[in-house]
């Protein structure tokens, strides 16, 4: 991260090449397709046919938040991100680093549980392999792509980004299609959950929901780099996440006409399904796009949590080592290992369901920090103008995330507590080798 201190002694910024379209382009790639293509059965397991509800409700609770991103990221156009914000509000280093291991921690649980989600019925489409050795396979894969290089990972971006939104377009099109002919039950779109109350069910399969809509957030680090970023930010944030918002709400609205939420709910390729029904379309060509999309997900997560902890490692926050690159590929090398191990560990001992919410759960936490920390830099002024949130906004958005994090289960509460434990244990350990001066000195 380039220092304001650095700025003022005339050091070189990054480049300012990012432009509206591209952002928005990659805050939608970001957002959308990965998490919905396997999360759909698990969201009509818990709410029934309102599956659409869960996701406004969701989208709702996103745009909370994201209106505290647009002000921070207007106000302070630095790389950077949450750990930035906590650190110029909290003015607490174990703050600003809680907040930076929770974002690490919810790229290798998100990796962990795309592994999963992608050697589901998507891939057993094509090959009948055991799921748990595949996702291993799988993550090792993403991690020698990751390690190849950057610019050959992220050229690809564009193109998947269009086959992801290609392919639940399609979803949604062969739904209607299907409705239109007669063969689909509208009403079960508006089935109950058969054995709880309607809205702890839907707030439940909200809370699902909400892992579809993450991603957002780390457009922040990308601050530096956006053109004229007061103006283009917001316009490019909400427009992504209004766009993926109307992608969802229709997913949800059809998925549960076309298939009985309960068949929905027992599958682990739920959209394949309503591909299946349609019977216009080979199953194995949405399943190739399903795979792209988890795939494409899965090396962007891994890409920011490897440069996410390759930085805090250069910032003395987490050993020296992760701070090392490949000589020949210059791509951190070490972080790229250990965020891989840990995927693949979380990945042999977790359930998809648990990873999706327990990812929503380490976000909560940066998400209520942000919100927080707009408020209390509300005293500090910038002399350049920025996006301002109504005050409401960022009030409503930490009751969101506290509402949400009353419905996380104690398993997803203990994963999250252990990743955080570990990670301010590696902290103190870290600082305290930093401080040991050797005796020949």
């Amino acid at each position: 991260m380039t220092s304001e201190t650095e700025k003022a002694a005339g050091a070189p910024g990054l480049k300012r090449a990012v432009t509206g379209p591209l952002l928005f382009l990659f805050i939608l790639g970001d957002v959308l397709g990965a998490g919905v293509y396997a999360l759909v059965g698990e969201m009509a397991g818990q709410a029934g046919g309102l599956v659409w509800l869960a996701f406004t409700i969701a989208l709702v609770m996103a745009l909370l938040t994201a209106f505290s991103y647009a002000e921070l990221v207007t106000k302070y156009p630095h790389a950077g991100g949450s750990a930035v914000y906590a650190e110029k509000a909290y003015r607490s280093p174990l703050v600003a680093f809680l907040v930076g291991f929770c974002m690490l921690a919810a790229g290798m649980v998100s990796a962990a549980g795309l592994s999963l989600a992608f050697t589901g019925e998507y891939l057993t489409a094509f090959l009948d392999v055991p799921q748990v050795p595949a996702a291993i396979v799988f993550l090792v894969l993403v991690a020698l792509i990751n390690a190849w290089g950057i610019k050959e990972s992220l050229r690809a971006n564009i193109g998947m980004t269009i086959i992801e939104t290609t392919g639940l377009v399609l979803v949604i099109v062969l739904g209607a299609w299907v409705i239109g002919r007669g063969d689909a039950d509208l009403g079960g779109a508006f089935d109950p959950p058969a054995e709880t109350g309607v809205w702890v069910a839907v707030l439940g399969s909200a809370l699902i929901a909400y892992y579809s809509f993450v991603g957002f957030e780390t457009s922040a680090n990308l601050a530096e780099e956006i053109r004229d970023v007061s103006r283009v930010y917001p316009r490019a944030l909400f427009g992504a996440l209004l766009t993926a918002g109307v992608v969802y709400l229709l997913l949800g609205f059809v998925a549960p006409a076309v298939i009985a939420p309960a068949e929905l709910a027992e599958s682990t390729g739920p959209l394949l399904e309503v591909v299946r029904t349609a019977g216009a379309v080979p199953p194995e060509l949405f399943a190739v796009i399903a795979l792209v999309a988890v795939a494409n997900g899965a090396l962007l997560t891994m890409i920011m949590a490897s440069r996410l902890g390759y930085g805090m490692a250069q910032r003395g926050l987490l050993p020296s080592p992760m701070s090392r690159v490949l000589p020949r590929r210059q791509t951190p090398g070490v972080a790229i290992v250990v965020t891989t191990v840990v995927a693949i560990v979380l990945a042999v001992t977790g359930e998809l369901v648990d990873l999706a919410s327990t990812v929503v759960l380490l976000l909560l936490f940066v998400f209520l920090s942000t919100n927080v920390a707009v408020l209390v830099l509300r005293r500090d002024r910038v002399e350049h103008d920025h996006f301002r949130a109504p005050t409401a906004l960022p009030v409503l958005a930490v009751v969101s995330c506290l509402l949400l994090l009353t419905r996380q289960e104690a398993q997803h509460w203990l994963l999250a507590g252990v990743l955080l434990a570990v990670g301010v244990l590696v902290y103190l350990v870290t600082r305290r080798s930093s401080r040991v001066v050797p005796a020949d000195a």
